[in-house]
C-alpha cells in the first residue's frame, strides 16, 4: 500500500485553506498549522460587516483590476474567478447575492458559517489543523525541515511538499505580521518593501470636528493624482476612511493631494447663482444648508479646512467644487485592510513554487499585488490557492 504524500499548509486563511482543500482532495495528506488560537481570524473580521467574496464582473473587466499583477494573476483567475467562487461557496451551503453595485455577499452576510462549513470540509477530507503552532523558518540548508513553536514546544516536520499562505503584514493581531519576510530573504527569495492598500489618511483635528466622528460624508466625487471617483467616506479622529478614499489609496499612497467635490451633481455655474441669493441677516451656514444641502458634517469639513472662506458667490463655488483636504500620508501599515509588497513575482515560478526553495509554494497576499475593495482580495486569494494543487 503506498503512502499518501505529505504537504503541510502554513497559514488558515483563505488562501491556505483553499489550498488544504485542493491538495486533500488529490490524495495529499494535509497538516494546516496556524500560528493563531482558532482559523481564519482576518476572513472572519471581513465579514463583521458583511463578507464581501467577490465582484459580479466581466472576467477581464475583474482582472484589470489588479493593475500591474493582473498578467502573473490573470491565469489563476481565469481558473477560479468570481463565478467560481460563487459555486464553491453555494456547495457550502452558503448561497449567495449580488448587491446593487455588483458585490456578491453570502445571504448570511457573516463570515462564520460559511468557515464553519469549510472547516468541516477539510476534516472530512482527511485534513489536520494545529493551532498556536508558529513557523520559525528550517532546520537545514535544504530547507526541507519545517521548525515550530508550539504549546508543547519545538516541533519539525519534514513534508514532501510546503504551501507557505502567512498573509501580508497588516492587522498584526489577526495573525498578518509579515514576520516571515526575513526567513525567506534569507533564502534568497527577493522581496519588494510592504507597503499599506486600501488604508484611511492621517489627519489632526481641531477639537471642534470631536462630534463629527463616525459621520459619512456623502455625495462627493474625490480626486488625486488625476483619477475622479464618486463615493462617500468617514470622518474618524484619525483621519479620513472608507471607500471614496480606499478607491485612491494608490494615489494618495504616493503623495497626490485629495481634492473634492462636495457638490458633484450641480456644475460651478449653479452653485454660484444659488449662493448669490443668500438674504441680507442669512448666516453662510445656514444659506449653504437651505440653499445647496450642505449638511453639517460637511459644513464643519469646509471650516476645518478652508477658513476664512470666501464671501463672493464665484469663489466660494469654485472652493466647494474643489476642496483641497490636507493630510499627514497614510495610516500605519498595520491598520491598512490589506498590503502590497512581499514577494516579488520574478521569484516564483508560473506554478507559484519558490525558485529558490524546491517543493515551496507561496499564496496570496505573501506576494507583492494589491487589489481594490470589493472582493477582488478574497477571490484572488482564493484563485491563488486552488491553483495549489497543479
Amino acid at each position: 500500500m503506498s503512502i499518501a504524500p505529505h504537504a503541510v499548509v502554513i497559514g488558515a486563511g483563505p488562501a491556505g485553506l483553499m489550498a488544504a482543500e485542493r491538495l486533500s482532495a488529490a490524495g495529499w495528506r494535509v497538516e494546516i498549522m496556524e500560528a493563531m488560537p482558532s482559523p481564519g481570524r482576518k476572513f472572519l473580521m471581513a465579514g463583521k460587516s458583511g463578507l464581501n467574496l467577490t465582484m459580479d464582473a466581466p472576467l477581464e473587466e475583474f482582472v484589470a483590476a489588479y493593475g500591474e499583477a493582473a498578467p502573473r494573476l490573470a491565469p489563476f483567475l481565469r481558473a477560479f474567478g468570481p463565478r467560481e467562487v460563487m459555486v464553491w461557496a453555494r456547495g457550502l451551503g452558503q448561497e449567495v447575492f449580488t448587491g446593487s453595485t455588483g458585490r456578491v455577499f453570502p445571504v448570511a452576510m457573516k463570515a462564520s458559517p460559511l468557515l464553519r462549513a469549510w472547516l468541516a470540509r477539510l476534516a472530512a477530507q482527511g485534513c489536520t489543523l494545529q493551532t498556536r503552532w508558529r513557523w520559525t523558518g528550517w532546520a537545514d540548508d535544504a530547507a526541507t525541515r519545517l521548525i515550530f513553536e508550539t504549546p508543547d514546544g519545538p516541533a519539525e516536520r519534514r513534508p514532501d511538499r510546503t504551501v507557505l499562505a502567512l498573509g501580508g503584514a497588516s492587522w498584526r493581531r489577526l495573525g498578518s505580521d509579515g514576520a516571515w519576510a526575513p526567513l525567506l530573504a534569507e533564502r534568497g527569495v527577493t522581496l519588494a518593501p510592504f507597503r499599506p492598500a486600501n488604508m484611511g489618511m492621517a489627519r489632526a483635528w481641531s477639537a471642534h470636528m470631536t462630534r463629527h466622528f463616525g459621520q459619512p460624508i456623502k455625495n462627493v466625487a474625490l480626486m488625486a493624482g488625476g483619477r475622479h471617483v464618486p463615493g462617500e467616506f468617514v470622518l474618524s479622529s484619525r483621519g479620513l476612511e472608507g471607500s471614496g478614499i480606499y478607491a485612491l489609496y494608490r494615489e494618495l499612497r504616493d503623495g497626490h493631494p485629495l481634492t473634492l467635490d462636495l457638490l458633484p451633481t450641480l456644475d460651478a455655474q449653479t452653485v454660484a447663482r444659488r449662493l448669490a441669493r443668500r438674504r441680507k441677516g442669512e448666516t453662510l451656514m445656514n444659506h449653504l444648508r437651505k440653499a445647496l444641502g450642505v449638511d453639517a458634517t460637511k459644513r464643519a469639513l469646509l471650516n476645518e479646512t478652508a477658513r476664512p472662506l470666501p464671501q463672493a458667490p464665484e469663489a466660494l463655488a469654485a472652493l466647494l467644487k474643489s476642496l483641497h483636504v490636507e493630510t499627514e500620508g497614510p495610516r500605519p501599515i498595520d491598520e491598512a485592510i490589506s498590503t502590497a509588497g512581499g514577494i516579488e513575482w520574478d521569484a516564483l515560478n508560473d506554478d507559484l513554487t519558490l525558485k529558490a526553495l524546491p517543493n515551496t509554494t507561496a499564496l496570496g497576499e505573501m506576494l507583492d499585488w494589491e487589489a481594490p475593495t470589493g472582493g477582488y482580495l478574497i477571490t484572488a486569494c482564493l484563485a491563488a490557492g486552488h491553483a495549489a494543487s497543479a
